[in-house]
């Protein structure tokens, strides 16, 4: 293992060396300790040969000859025109699903193993040139033995031993940086580099994905918003997925869109509802959305409709975490900073011993200049960059149950702005959630927490029996200690049952059953003799 390790390191060197990555470095306004470094690289000692190629290409090439994981990072990186360079945005771009695919041949071979018979068998027609080709799979069109258009995907081969190697070296330099640096433990790398192992991982399972993709087209079944393929279970295997061939135009392709009269203002402003409805109404949201992975369908360009492949990676938030991200987003809408500070401190995202006032004079100073220009104008990336500067000071730290999220939102903002540069991405956003946080609220909803409460209620009721039954059950020295113990334990239990019945909410849940039953039950173990 080690052995690999090493191997793949010298890899790693070998491209940057042969794409002359390091020139990208020390072309950066670099300090002169960092400057001075070139000097100690020995491949820098000898005449080096000048590449044909843009910065842009170089880099390109370099990230698909690493495999998966760097091509992931290109692609991420893609997403950010307002960060980088146009020329390097564009070559990134081709890294969504143009990266070379491999021997057809062998995509067959693999399709044929996980279905266990003839591709012939098994599809009326079979296209060996892939369709498309990403970091971990390509895509096949076919069409099934009863008429209907589909696509093949198949996992890459021999991706696992590479992926191992890279999340090796990634959580050696997580640890290192853990111990050399306070503000990397702020990051918490080695937790954000575990996630991502994760998430990684996830994706080689296309059973994983094909379930991802099933709840995603029920949760927007019906929608003018989003369309998601159907998945054909029957010929799903952990390697080899099925769904619906899909007819749309590349998110991207702007002139085709504008060909077609499409609402550019209504499609980027769909594509934030899409986002917020999925985290907030959901909380199961697609993390991968780059534009290879998003097409516009051709149906109604008036009213425009997104469609969504590629499921693999799927985000969700726990309610506590949807609430604080909800309160606040619509403080920072307000300028509410006292209120972001608090929420901060008091979902645990700084330390609680954080002095609020000073918290909240920091927040302001980043924010408040961001704020005087339009809306329409502001950077979430950028503010996102402000913040983590302003976290040094009170030992904030990432949390890594959001880091799909934030990636997540930086994709659909640099998308939207990409579509429809004027995108008031905070006034899009802001009715949204005012709408959620009133419905979390309404008595409709209340009624309906009451509903899943009194679900436990049979539950709790078992236990509260047998845990009285063990308090009658206890060897005969036990019964000899004075009844008072017994009765202060069934008091202590009695007064637990009331606490429950008053916490569900105060007179509405008076008119709900299971909490007469828990206070009766409580107010007898209290009072009995």
């Amino acid at each position: 293992m080690k052995l690999l390790a090493v191997r793949r390191l010298l890899r790693i060197q070998r491209v940057i060396i042969r794409y002359q990555l390091d020139d990208l470095l020390f072309a950066l306004p670099l300090p002169l300790w960092l400057r001075a470094l070139r000097f100690a690289l020995p491949w820098r000692w000898l005449p080096r040969r000048t590449l044909n190629l843009s910065r842009g290409a170089r880099l390109r090439l370099a990230l698909e000859e690493l495999g998966p994981i760097f091509i992931k990072f290109g692609q991420v990186l893609s997403t950010r025109r307002d960060l980088l360079p146009l020329d390097i945005a564009d070559e990134l771009a081709k890294l969504q699903d143009q990266v070379p695919p491999f021997d057809p041949a062998q995509s067959q071979a693999l399709i044929e193993a996980q279905l266990g018979a003839k591709v012939s068998e098994v599809f009326a027609r079979f296209d060996a040139q892939p369709l498309a080709s990403a970091s971990v799979a390509q895509v096949h069109g076919a069409q099934l033995k009863s008429g209907e258009e589909v696509v093949v995907k198949v996992i890459r081969p021999g991706l696992e031993p590479v992926i191992e190697q890279d999340i090796a070296w990634l959580f050696l330099l997580a640890k290192i940086a853990e111990k050399s640096s306070a503000d990397a433990r702020r990051l918490r790398p080695v937790e954000v580099v575990s996630d991502y192992e994760k998430t990684i991982y996830d994706e080689l399972d296309l059973l994983r994905e094909a379930a991802n993709a099933s709840q995603l087209r029920r949760n927007f079944e019906g929608s003018p918003l989003l369309y998601v393929p159907q998945v054909y279970w029957d010929l799903c295997r952990p390697k080899v997925l099925v769904m619906e061939r899909i007819y749309g135009i590349q998110v991207t392709d702007l002139a085709t869109l504008a060909d077609q009269r499409t609402d550019m203002k209504l499609l980027a402003e769909r594509g934030v509802e899409i986002f917020f409805t999925q985290v907030f109404r959901d909380s199961f949201f697609h993390a991968d959305m780059h534009p290879g992975n998003i097409f516009v369908s051709t149906r109604t360009p008036w009213n425009p409709q997104y469609i969504a492949i590629d499921c693999g990676i799927i985000g969700s938030l726990t309610a506590e975490d949807q609430d604080y991200l909800a309160r606040n987003l619509l403080a920072f809408f307000k300028r509410d900073y006292r209120r972001v500070a608090q929420l901060h401190i008091d979902s645990g995202w700084v330390p609680a011993e954080t002095k609020v006032n000073d918290f909240e004079a920091a927040i302001r100073t980043v924010c408040e200049p961001i704020f005087e220009r339009p809306l329409k104008d502001i950077s979430f990336a950028q503010l996102l960059l402000r913040l983590f500067q302003t976290a040094r000071r009170f030992n904030m730290e990432v949390q890594p149950q959001l880091v799909l999220l934030q990636k997540t939102l930086l994709n659909i903002e640099g998308l939207g702005r990409q579509l429809y540069p004027d995108l008031d991405l905070w006034s899009t956003a802001q009715p949204f959630l005012e709408r959620w946080m009133r419905e979390r609220i309404s008595p409709l909803h209340l009624l309906r927490n009451l509903q899943l409460q009194a679900e436990q209620v049979p539950h709790l009721s078992q236990i509260a029996r047998e845990t009285l039954e063990r308090l009658n059950q206890q060897p005969a020295q036990r019964q000899e200690q004075p009844a008072t113990t017994q009765h202060w334990l069934g008091r202590l239990l009695g007064a637990a049952l009331i606490a429950g019945a008053v916490s569900q909410g105060l007179a509405l849940t008076l008119l709900v059953w299971p909490s007469w039953v828990m206070a009766v039950a409580g107010v007898y173990l209290v009072l009995r003799r």
